[in-house]
């Protein structure tokens, strides 16, 4: 498993890569920026000696691009994501790799692009009503890797219309999209009958749906801020499988402006929430009846970001 590692994660960065080029236009504005974000007791789906869910701390370097043109936007983002050796890097051990708390901490890659074509700007038309200024058609698609034992490989794709609210400042978006998702298992999934469902392998999900909003929100607080943020809701994807929802937010403080460098450096914190995480039933019954928390996140973040 370890020689596979690279070369997956060389394709992976190389599609990324690509995905940026897409667009055959010159943006009329763009934003680049790296952030450092640290959270504590995310999960890796490991269990202790006890079959107790164990936090597996994370460190995430994300870089992330947005950039608009005449008629919509882009937005690129990965994430190189080293998790603590409670959510250990496979090594080859069978059954199930490493004990948690042993070896190397997983590396894993994550990339996400959306594209939104304005369908205002493209038919001429005036689309605002009530609290919205515009309405979008958003596609897009994620990709990610990971060397772990199960080694979750995402490829997913994402569609539908995106409403955007009229701020003072800032934005405020919700999507809601057609979402389709193939993903890796190395234990496949079977029903409570005995039943196989999917063999170990990659298992195609079921088109769901699902609700995507982003933020970020100027204010002052002393110095100039801003609130941050996504939440996607997740429909369940077949599979037994349940609703996800993914909250993940922070307060940015501009700690630049107080050196003269506005909207460049800032420093925050936040906090993100996961249930049923990849859409996991956390209700369901886990090994000897216990009940599934495995996969549940709620953790503060702290959070270094800088845009150039």
């Amino acid at each position: 498993m370890k020689t596979m590692i690279r070369p997956r994660l060389m394709a992976l960065g190389g599609s990324l890569l690509l995905s940026g080029a897409l667009p055959a236009y010159a943006a009329d504005w763009s934003d680049t920026s790296i952030s450092y974000r640290y959270l504590p007791q995310e999960s890796g789906f490991s269990l202790d000696s006890n079959n107790r869910p164990l936090d597996v701390a994370k460190s995430i370097i994300q870089l992330t691009h947005v950039s608009g043109y005449k008629y919509g936007s882009n937005f690129f983002d990965v994430n190189f994501i080293k998790s603590d050796n409670n959510n250990p890097a496979d090594d080859g051990t069978l059954p199930f790799g490493p004990a948690p708390g042993t070896g190397s901490g997983a590396v894993e890659v994550f990339g996400m692009y959306r594209h939104n074509l304005s369908l205002g700007a493209v038919s001429g038309r005036d689309l605002k009503f009530g609290p919205v200024k515009d309405i979008s058609l958003t596609a897009g698609f994620n990709l990610s890797t990971k060397n772990d034992f199960n080694g979750a490989a995402t490829r997913a794709v994402a569609l539908g219309p995106t409403f955007h609210f009229a701020l003072p400042a800032g934005f405020f978006n919700v999507g809601l999209l057609a979402y389709k998702e193939s993903n890796n298992t190395a234990f496949g999934i079977t029903d409570t009958s005995g039943k196989v469902l999917s063999p170990p392998g990659r298992v195609s999900y079921d088109w769901t749906a699902q609700l995507a909003a982003a933020w970020s929100v100027p204010f002052h607080a002393g110095i100039p801020a801003k609130l941050q943020g996504f939440l996607a809701v997740t429909g369940p994807k077949g599979m037994l499988t349940k609703t996800e929802t993914l909250l993940d937010t922070t307060v940015m403080f501009d700690i630049g402006s107080l050196a003269g460098k506005k909207d460049t450096f800032f420093a925050g914190i936040g906090y993100r929430y996961w249930n049923n995480k990849f859409g996991t039933d956390e209700g369901a019954a886990g090994y000897q009846g216990m009940v599934n928390k495995a996969g549940h996140v709620s953790t503060p973040i702290v959070q270094l970001e800088a845009h150039f």
